[in-house]
């Protein structure tokens, strides 16, 4: 599409602009645009600089961004930089920057396109002098975002957290300095409800479009509004991988340009291989190899075998496992390091490594060297490597590392074929997991993950017909999948009142944004207009779901806002509870009980929280008594962040007092004002709880306080639980007793009339009935009849406005 063109050179104009100084091409690539066009470089520095002796000329270059000599390891990297394939666009983008708001760059995986572009693109912004020379590029994944960050800051010769951060979720390693930023793209949209036309950025850089996230594709709409809007001082990058890019295309339409590498490299292929043959290290044809398993055989075992099997084999080069899910990869972990002990020492030092998003900042563990990880081996098991044996890592990953995560020296991948998804059903308000085959471009993604000189090899363990016949095309885009009531809260909070004025690359289903603005106005955060209301704007401000928002602003009223932000912050980090294995379930209840609430499991989350403060954080603490070390100090990130802006838009915060009997009640209270859709009823007197809003039939969770405290306690009549998932063991989660009455008292106009017609109806109506003096029964029968008997033809006009 677009002609190849040397990686060192700039746009023409930029070229003959006044401040331009022109310089050799090979100093080029080691200087900054910025430094070339802003004219801070005069003429006596260009006579130091010029002479001819390229090692001279390296040992006075500065650093634009820091002013500091560039150090050895920066040219060394630049090298690197520069055999990058996306390397070939960079003049073709540098151009159409100067002349287009919006440019679409289309690459495959481990092509540098995440880490190149970024860095031209804060060349640009400042050589431009925009009037905001900051710029963002945002990341579907927090891990991936760190990853970046740390490797474009080490590229770049500067400090992490000074010209380059990032920010995620909970962790801010920015300053108000920092140039180029690395950020979750769920952050980004939450910064557009402050800033709307992002006016502290001079450029946005939106990666990983195929991974066709909510906020990413959310993003997508709105950033062209803002190009619209600010056509003079601010540049959008879209990134891409070349499955997703025609549909781009065509969305965008033809005023946006668009570079791909892929029909680059196809209009000039020798200057690609003259390019890679250089150094005899140009990246080789992956093999492909379809291996169906036998009828009973599971995918993770069998990819261990596969492990274990290339290892023997002795030859080079690490392995990258996809997996359906973090729990597999977990437990691949542990059955991988148990076979390692039996392995001759003669074959070499096999390191384990897992990488899923839940894993933080310890997913860098798969950059760190083999010299390192060597010393750290000997350590842990007290043994070494024979000195003929083959030092390979293995990485157990899942579908976070399709695009993200390259790594050098990958020369087998072993593909599952399968993800466990959660999608959510807005019909009966529960997420379901589904263990599900993997789109066509997702298996054509991970067989890209290779990346050695050496021959590669794709194992995927599955048949050919499968890829051919039963995998989609593309993967369904968060939109069509997930809860869209945080969304939709967002969205009303940039004043987009009308969901058709947003562009979709696919729209959301009409009963998904129905089912969400229903929400929304059950918990009162919306007006008679359709408009936020006052508590759908506190709610907004608030990172977190939409009904734990509204609980912790009912604690507010309740005087339990110290026990709720517990509360808040716990149900929000991770569970802080360790996956145990089966052999080990008993000493883990034992060490867990005395932490146990009666009171019921969000309780129990208070109990942990003090139990951790009390003992100063200690990580041995956690790891004796089975818990999370990570998931807590999170935990008391969050809460520390909720309590910030509780005090910063001046809600009331209630000393605590918890443990009396009135605090209880209280707290409860205040869940139900948010979570009054999530309540059930043990039908039967045995623990077979009916959901009241889609009559599912559920149980407790068996690490539930009301199962594992001795003696075990009768199961509560009613319980209001936080999560439901529809999958193998149909558990509700993190659930606590309530009295009915609380029901009626709190949410009347949803359990009296709004609910569909159910024995539990039934029985809050009698409750009701029975709550109300004896000379208004009549009159209140009346009523509730009637606006039981009326629920059919209005419930898509009867609000429920819990105050």
């Amino acid at each position: 599409m677009m002609s190849s063109s040397s990686p060192s050179g700039i746009s023409s104009d930029a070229a003959t602009s006044p401040r331009s100084r022109l310089r050799p091409a090979r100093a080029l690539d080691n200087l900054s645009v910025s430094s070339l066009l802003s004219g801070d470089l005069d003429d006596e520095r260009d006579g130091g600089r010029g002479g001819g002796d390229e090692e001279g000329l390296g040992d006075l270059e500065v650093n634009p961004y820091d002013g500091l000599p560039f150090s050895s390891r920066y040219y060394t990297l630049l090298e690197e930089r520069q055999r990058f394939p996306v390397w070939r666009l960079r003049q073709s983008l540098l151009e159409h920057m100067e002349n287009h708001s919006m440019v679409l760059l289309s690459a495959p995986s481990g092509s540098g396109k995440s880490t190149q572009v970024s860095q031209w693109c804060v060349e640009y912004a400042l050589s431009y002098e925009f009037s905001q020379g900051l710029v963002c590029c945002s990341q579907p994944y927090s891990a991936a975002a760190v990853s970046l960050a740390l490797c474009v800051a080490d590229e770049m010769d500067l400090s992490l957290g000074l010209e380059v951060g990032y920010r995620v979720a909970h962790d801010d390693g920015c300053t108000p300095d920092t140039l180029l930023r690395f950020i979750s793209d769920t952050l980004l949209l939450e910064e557009m409800m402050s800033d709307p036309l992002l006016h502290q950025y001079g450029v946005v850089v939106l990666d990983e479009l195929q991974e066709r996230t909510v906020p990413t594709d959310v993003l997508l709409g709105l950033l062209c509004d803002v190009c619209r809007q600010r056509p003079d001082n601010f540049r959008v990058v879209l990134l891409t991988h070349p499955t997703l890019a025609p549909r781009l295309s065509a969305f965008l339409g033809p005023s946006v340009p668009h570079l791909s590498l892929d029909s680059l490299l196809s209009e000039h292929p020798d200057t690609d291989q003259e390019r890679e043959g250089g150094e005899g290290e140009g990246r080789k044809e992956v093999e492909t190899l379809y291996r169906e398993l036998s009828p009973g055989k599971g995918a993770a075992v069998a990819a261990c075998h596969m492990v274990l099997d290339l290892h023997r084999r002795g030859e080079k080069g690490d392995v990258m496992v996809f997996l359906a899910s973090p729990q597999e990869i977990e437990e691949c972990t542990i059955l991988l390091e148990k076979e390692c002990i039996a392995l001759s020492p003669q074959l070499g030092l096999l390191r384990v490594l897992p990488l899923h998003a839940g894993l933080g900042s310890l997913t860098q563990r798969i950059y760190e060297s083999d010299s390192s990880s060597a010393k750290e081996s000997e350590v842990v098991n007290g043994s070494t490597s024979g000195d003929g044996g083959i030092k390979r890592k293995v990485i157990l990953t899942d579908v976070i590392a399709e695009a993200s995560f390259s790594l050098p020296a990958i020369r087998y991948v072993i593909d599952t074929g399968l993800q466990l998804k959660t999608v959510y059903n807005p019909q009966i308000r529960a997420n379901s997991q589904v263990l599900t085959t993997i789109s066509k471009h997702q298996a054509d993604m991970r067989t890209e993950r290779v990346n050695s000189h050496l021959p590669g090899l794709c194992l995927r363990l599955y048949s050919q017909s499968t890829y051919t016949e039963v995998m989609a095309k593309a993967h369904c885009p968060g939109v069509m999948e997930e809860n869209l009531s945080h969304l939709v809260l967002l969205l009303k909070r940039l004043d987009i009142a009308d969901m058709g004025q947003c562009k979709f690359l696919d729209r959301p289903a009409p009963e998904a944004l129905m089912q969400a603005l229903e929400d929304l106005d059950y918990l009162a955060a919306l007006d008679d207009d359709g408009n936020l209301s006052e508590v759908g704007i506190i709610m907004s401000e608030l990172p977190l779901e939409p009904p734990l928002a509204k609980a912790l602003i009912a604690a507010c009223e309740y005087d339990c806002v110290d026990e709720l932000l517990t509360i808040a912050a716990m149900l929000t980090a991770p569970c802080c509870f360790m996956t145990i294995e089966p052999s080990r379930e008993e000493a883990a209840v034992t060490h867990w009980r005395p932490l146990m609430h009666p009171e019921g499991d969000h309780m129990t989350l208070i109990n942990v929280y003090h139990a951790f403060i009390e003992h100063n954080q200690d990580e041995s603490w956690c790891t004796t008594n089975f818990l999370s070390h990570a998931a807590l100090r999170l935990a008391v990130v969050i809460r520390a962040e909720l309590l910030e802006v509780m005090q910063r838009i001046e809600l009331p915060v209630s000393p605590p007092t918890f443990g009396c009997q009135d605090n209880c009640t209280n707290i409860k209270r205040a869940l139900i004002s948010g979570f009054f859709l999530k309540v059930a009823y043990d039908v039967d007197g045995s623990g077979n709880y009916l959901l009241l809003t889609h009559r599912h039939v559920a149980h407790l969770h068996p690490f539930s306080s009301y199962l594992c405290r001795q003696p075990p306690p009768d199961p509560p009549s009613w319980v209001l639980y936080h999560e439901f998932t529809i999958s193998c063991d149909n558990c509700i989660r993190i659930a606590s007793d309530v009295h009915p009455q609380m029901l009626v008292e709190l949410a009347p106009q949803y359990y009296l009339g709004n609910l569909p017609h159910s024995d539990g109806k039934e029985l809050l109506m009698e409750l009701r009935q029975g709550m109300e003096p004896p000379s208004f029964q009549e009159e209140g029968t009346h009523r509730d009849t009637d606006a039981s008997g009326d629920s059919h033809n209005q419930s898509n006009t009867e609000l429920c406005v819990v105050q």
